[in-house]
């Protein structure tokens, strides 16, 4: 059955049909059709999370280098934002935690491969449409709100992507087809399946359902009941037009994909947060800024009006840039009030480690800042912050799912505001601030009312008794069944 033709029995029109053919044939021409092509694998250990959690990266080579066994589980992503390897770091710890070897497959890396340069194209309109939709107030309300929230929820943009994902199936040559294979987007999943993977399982990441995110022939898992409804219903995926269901067998509710290092030590952080709120230490905020240069306005808004409590040591703060060194000296060049008490701490990821783990029971002071050029350790440094941080900072966005009291800035597309709804209705975070100053009215409010923050932790305290954060382990056990 064409899986852009008909989707769970829901026959498109031969003009959304064609769209798909045109789609995937502009691709092929542009970047080559080397789906019949056999690329060999070969493995090395990753860079820092390699050491952390035992990842091996899978990387193109001329012959077969990696044999894999029954305790093998794959890690299929891309890079495009932070989101997807943050997500696929989650996989990867469950992994090991259940006693897999975790193999890491990012697609957008294979750059000689057509999979890598289509990969490549995409991730740069995204960025640009996200820094756009910042910058242009009319541009982000008919354009990328309206895509992002109903242009991608469409069943015909998964068919479009459904026939562009044949061209990324080279790569997958050496990978034996009973192999557990986690994908953290799309792509890698519908890829896999079109390779004849047997035991994908596609972990959907966003909390409004949209057909952006279907991959018929993998199991589908989500992290919340009312995604697991409107992926089941595929509620709205064609207008007004009623669709047959999704099959009970393929869309499971897992709960939210967290690191086994934060899921297991949940009580712990916890009793730490509540330890400094009682007892007047300053609170510490953690901001994880994105590279594609939106929300500007808001961070600056946010730095300013913490500085003050900073100097009378009421407040630290720490600022994760990522590997975007250009938009911390942005923001370093609009804000020089903060210099003098700033540290920081880039390129280092020992050093920065060291630092987190003395300030678990250490005393902090300042702003420090966090930046490092090699993605996994630009990635990982959030999960550490997060452990010795009172509050997160962050879009509604994969961050939003994560066990720490988090302050939900604006979002960037219409589809990253139900992870604002599902913290606040958890009670781990707060509602969606959409504009600078509703942001800094609700900064100040946790930062003279600890109650509040003590409060979120007891929410996060009876989530983890229910598991909610019991996602990642849930999805690499529906991987591996089977397969053994």
């Amino acid at each position: 059955m064409d899986k852009s033709k008909i989707i769970f029995g829901n026959e498109l029109s031969g003009t959304s049909y064609r769209k798909a053919l045109h789609t995937k044939e502009k691709f092929a021409r542009k970047y080559g059709d080397d789906s019949d092509r056999i690329y060999h694998l070969s493995a090395e250990p990753a860079s820092v999370i390699g050491r952390l959690l035992g990842v091996q990266n899978l990387v193109l080579s001329e012959q077969t280098g990696v044999t894999f066994d029954q305790k093998s589980v794959i890690i299929g992503n891309i890079r495009m934002g932070f989101g997807h390897y943050r997500i696929s770091m989650a996989m990867a710890s469950a992994a090991r935690a259940l006693g897999y070897q975790p193999y890491w497959f990012d697609l957008h890396s294979f750059g000689e491969a057509a999979c890598g340069r289509i990969i490549g194209e995409q991730n740069r309109l995204y960025s640009l449409g996200s820094r756009l939709s910042q910058q242009l107030p009319p541009f982000n309300r008919f354009v990328w709100e309206p895509l992002n929230s109903e242009g991608f929820r469409r069943l015909t943009y998964n068919s479009s992507d459904q026939k562009t994902a044949e061209l990324m199936t080279g790569v997958y040559a050496d990978l034996p087809k009973d192999i557990p294979f986690i994908a953290t987007h799309v792509w890698p999943s519908q890829a896999a399946v079109h390779a004849g993977l047997t035991h994908v399982v596609n972990a959907v990441p966003d909390n409004w359902p949209m057909a952006l995110h279907l991959s018929e022939g993998a199991i589908h898992t989500v992290q919340t009941p009312s995604a697991y409804l409107g992926y089941r219903a595929l509620r709205g995926m064609d207008g007004s037009r009623m669709l047959r269901p999704m099959p009970k067998d393929s869309v499971v509710y897992t709960g939210h994909y967290i690191d086994h290092e934060l899921v297991s030590n949940i009580e712990a952080d916890c009793e730490k947060r509540i330890a400094r709120m009682q007892s007047g230490e300053p609170k510490r905020w953690l901001m994880s800024v994105g590279g594609a240069g939106a929300q500007k306005e808001i961070f600056v808004t946010i730095i300013r009006r913490l500085i003050p409590a900073i100097k009378r040591s009421k407040a630290a703060l720490f600022i994760n840039v990522g590997d975007h060194e250009n938009v911390w000296r942005e923001l370093v060049n609009e804000i020089p009030e903060m210099k003098p008490m700033l540290t920081e701490h880039f390129d280092d990821f020992d050093a920065a480690a060291a630092f987190c783990e003395n300030a678990y029971d250490g005393e902090v002071r300042g702003i420090h800042a966090f930046c490092h050029k090699d993605i996994f350790a630009a990635v990982y440094s959030t999960n550490l912050l997060m452990r010795i941080s009172d509050v997160l900072i962050t879009k509604p966005s994969e961050l939003s799912f994560y066990p720490i009291p988090k302050l939900m800035i604006k979002r960037v597309g219409g589809h990253e505001a139900w992870g604002a709804v599902r913290a606040a209705e958890i009670g781990d975070g707060t509602y969606e601030c959409s504009t600078p100053s509703e942001t800094a009215a609700m900064l100040v409010l946790l930062q003279k009312n600890s109650d509040i923050i003590e409060q979120m932790c007891g929410h996060i305290l009876a989530a983890k008794q229910a598991g909610v954060y019991n996602g990642a382990y849930k999805a690499v056990e529906l991987a591996a069944a089977g397969a053994e």
